[in-house]
Parts: C-alpha cells; sequence; structure tokens
C-alpha cells in the first residue's frame, strides 16, 4: 500500500509516518521510485502499536524507541517483553545504571546519596507479596504504589492492614491469570507487545469501571430501600 493507505488504515497523518521513519521508529518500505515506497501489513501494525505507546501510555518518541529496540532484543522471551511493555524493567543498560547511580543518560555522576529510611508502609507490602507466594522484580513501581497505601491506611487509623487486603489482591491474582491467558496465540512479537499494552493499560478503566457498576449494584441490595429491592436504577425514558 502506499503511504496515503497507510495513514488512512492507521489514522496516523502522512507528516508523522515520515517523521516516525526518520526517527527509526518505522522500518522504510520497499522502494519503488526515488521518493515512493509501498508499506505492508506489518507497518500497519506497527504504527498501531507506536500510537498505542504515545497516545495511551504517554511515552516521548524517544522511549518508544527504545521499547521497540528492547522488545526485538528480547525475541524469545516474552516475560521479559511484556516488563518491557509496563515499565516494570529498563529497557536499555543505560536506563539501569542511570536507576543505580541516581544520574540521567549523558548527565555528570551525581554524588553516591546517603541511604535513607526504607518508605513506610514498604516491610507491609513485602509481606503481602510474600505471603501471595508472587515472583515480582525489586524495581516493581506498583510495590511502592501499595505500600504508600499502606502507610496512610495506617495513618488514618483505619483497621485494614496488609491482612485487609489479602482478599483484593486473591481477585487481582485471578485477574491476572486472565490476562497472562490474553497474550497466548500471539506469535508476531509486536502482536504480543501490542497485547500486553491491551490487557495491562487499556482494560485498567474498564475493570474499575465494572468495580464501581457492580459496588451499586450490591450497595442497593443491601442498604438500599424502595419496593423494587433496593435498586436504585433510574426507570427507562
Amino acid at each position: 500500500m502506499k503511504v496515503s493507505e497507510l495513514s488512512r488504515r492507521t489514522g496516523v497523518q502522512v507528516p508523522l509516518i515520515k517523521h516516525y521513519l526518520r526517527q527509526g521508529l518505522l522500518h522504510p518500505g520497499r522502494a519503488t521510485a526515488s521518493n515512493q515506497a509501498d508499506y505492508g501489513e506489518d507497518h500497519v501494525h506497527r504504527l498501531r502499536f507506536i500510537r498505542t505507546l504515545i497516545g495511551i501510555r504517554g511515552l516521548s518518541l524517544g522511549a518508544t524507541k527504545e521499547i521497540l529496540d528492547a522488545i526485538t532484543a528480547e525475541q524469545d522471551d516474552l516475560h521479559q517483553v511484556f516488563g518491557i511493555v509496563l515499565g516494570v524493567r529498563p529497557t536499555t543498560l543505560e536506563e539501569q545504571t542511570k536507576t543505580m547511580a541516581g544520574t540521567e543518560p549523558g548527565s555528570e555522576p551525581m554524588p553516591t546519596p546517603v541511604p535513607t529510611q526504607a518508605p513506610a508502609g514498604l516491610a507491609d507490602a513485602r509481606m503481602l507479596i510474600a505471603e501471595m507466594e508472587w515472583d515480582v522484580s525489586p524495581g516493581n513501581p506498583a510495590a511502592h504504589t501499595l505500600a504508600e497505601v499502606l502507610a496512610a491506611l495506617g495513618d488514618l487509623g483505619a483497621d485494614i492492614d496488609w491482612r485487609g487486603l489479602l482478599p483484593y489482591a486473591r481477585l487481582a491474582d485471578s485477574i491476572a491469570d486472565v490476562d497472562v491467558r490474553q497474550m497466548h496465540g500471539e506469535r508476531d512479537l509486536l502482536a504480543q507487545a501490542e497485547r500486553a499494552v491491551l490487557v495491562s493499560v487499556l482494560l485498567e478503566p474498564a475493570l474499575l469501571a465494572l468495580r464501581r457498576l457492580a459496588q451499586e449494584s450490591k450497595s442497593a441490595r443491601h442498604f438500599g430501600g424502595g419496593g423494587n429491592g433496593g435498586s436504585t436504577t433510574p426507570a427507562a425514558g
């Protein structure tokens, strides 16, 4: 297909496609003339994935290229591809070094920071993770989010500790089973990566929406009044 058809199929404007080509995010098409090329379904797939990373994940062009390069380097390891797409593991050795040394790429090394106290709630978060027997990387930011929530619950005097979150953790474990099963069946590398974004990022608002709907229904059933069984659903029309 010509670049105009590629643009129509993907919803990406032609000037932006050409920019992706110049930046190396999109591999060149098959040259048919000095200034023309044909593109295939692999270009359609890659463009859609690029648009998802930039538009949904909010990544920069540079970060998107690093992810695409890292995915290509991990062709035989779907677990690593999943971690790269989710931002759980660094995409490059430079990022790993930056994380360990506290520097930005190309900047002067910073002084070695003085060790500080572990974030409040981190010990409890680790206890929950251990109780669930989850095999997670030390750099997974979700562990720190969990620690912050547990610390906030403690500060508020709530009677919910890490044990109180275990029922939620078990539900999350079941959801993750569904997520991983949805990853099977894709053989193309970019299709696998795109699927990882779909089941982990794009579906999160849907999961929250389903929870809110279920909460209203359960509240109406247990606490609501009225002659229609407690339902607060408005009448049609």
